[in-house]
């Protein structure tokens, strides 16, 4: 006994020497965030566009002329997709007085058709107000201004055109080094094997990169232009700006598509009289993006890329706190990244195993069939007692007659 006791002691001090990493990780993430974002988005751009560079190479283009044409490229996309919106944006913000007003109107309206919350409430504050006493110093309110959203936008813009510059100079460098990096990577292994299993893994880390994030953008665009065209068709005002804020906002799993219902609602709460026409409005929204997410996309993305969906939204949430929206759009890719390292790294087939969709990648061992025999015998077990049998059954067919009973 006292051997095992001594022998748990290591154990408890990995786990610590991990925990504590852990968490000066996840540290260093957060703080170095306006570093490391333009560095992230410059790496997974490289491995998307270097497909396009060896095909340009192959026919004589130099690499240095690919990296030009490929940065110029997205600086004009971002500048058509800015300038696109500025109209729309601008008309907003200018008439940002009315809207607020229309919608304190029509709130105001809502909050005279349920008069019973309404009265509760104001009890409930006239409970929560003290009046002063002879001798008790009168309280004193004070009111905090907050920031405004135009301001956050106008003081965080400089940052956000340093980040994108500096993403589009290292994506420059990146491209046209050629296979620099990629030869640099595969010198590191000593042996024939690992130097072959690194290159073919930054090779797969290419195809998967690239098969989804151009199945993902060409979805976004089909989604936006639908979207476009049923806010047009409901009179809303802006209609481009929604068909342009759905291709970019359905970059963001789950989150993307609420803000767009909440968005339309809002704006249609504005517009449009009564509640049915703006509810109706944000369904059609909805409709739109719950077509995409649950039809659309698992049809044409690879099932080999399709994530567990528990995984991909604590993904989303973590990056969210680790790097903003930023970090909400790199989530999916990074997950795809270490979807493949998992199948090329030693001891890691069970953390791909655990970032896969429906269709897990098969283990080496018979880990999958067990725990999948195992889960759907257990799912017809009606308590903790039935389902205790019908694993121990299963677990004597498999031959581990010691694990039938934990």
């Amino acid at each position: 006994m006292p051997q095992k006791e001594n022998s748990s002691v290591p154990r408890m001090a990995n786990w610590a020497v991990i925990g504590i990493f852990l968490i000066l990780a996840f540290s260093a993430l957060a703080a170095g965030r306006d570093f490391l974002m333009p560095v992230t988005m410059a790496l997974l751009l490289f491995f998307v566009f270097t497909p396009l560079r060896r095909f340009a190479r192959r026919r004589g283009v130099p690499d240095g002329a690919t990296a030009l044409g490929v940065t110029v490229s997205i600086m004009l996309a971002v500048a058509i997709l800015a300038y696109a919106a500025s109209g729309p944006i601008s008309r907003a913000m200018n008439n940002m007085p009315i809207i607020s007003q229309q919608l304190e109107a029509k709130f105001d309206s809502v909050r005279d058709s349920v008069a019973d919350l309404r009265d509760a409430a104001q009890r409930i504050d006239e409970a929560q107000e003290v009046a002063p006493d002879d001798g008790d110093e009168p309280s004193i309110k004070v009111e905090q201004r907050g920031e405004t959203t135009l301001g956050t936008v106008v003081k965080s813009a400089p940052l956000l055109l340093g980040q994108t510059f500096f993403t589009l100079i290292l994506l420059f460098f990146m491209i046209a080094s050629g296979d620099l990096l990629y030869l640099k990577i595969v010198q590191s292994f000593d042996r024939m094997r690992d130097k072959r299993g690194a290159y073919l893994a930054l090779r797969e880390i290419e195809d998967s990169l690239g098969n989804y994030l151009g199945a993902i953008t060409v979805i976004n665009a089909g989604l936006g232009l639908a979207v476009g065209l049923s806010m047009w068709a409901w009179g809303m005002p802006g209609a481009l700006l929604f068909g342009l804020g759905a291709f970019v906002l359905n970059f963001i799993p789950y989150l993307g598509a609420i803000t767009g219902v909440a968005i339309s609602g809002l704006v249609a709460l504005v517009v449009m009289p009564g509640l049915f026409w703006p509810g109706m409005v944000a369904l059609t929204y909805l409709g739109l993006t719950s077509l995409e997410g649950q039809i659309i996309t698992p049809y044409f993305v690879s099932r080999r890329l399709q994530m567990n969906t528990v995984v991909v939204f604590l993904a989303v949430a973590l990056w969210a706190w680790l790097w903003s929206v930023l970090g909400m759009v790199i989530a999916v890719p990074v997950l795809v990244v270490l979807r493949v390292l998992a199948d090329h790294v030693p001891g890691w087939e069970k953390f791909g195993n655990f970032l896969a969709g429906d269709e897990p990648p098969a283990l080496e061992d018979d880990d999958q069939e067990d725990a999948r025999d195992l889960v759907e015998a257990g799912a017809e077990a009606e308590d903790e007692a039935a389902a205790r049998q019908v694993t121990a059954e299963v677990a004597r067919t498999h031959g581990a007659p010691d694990a039938a009973d934990p």
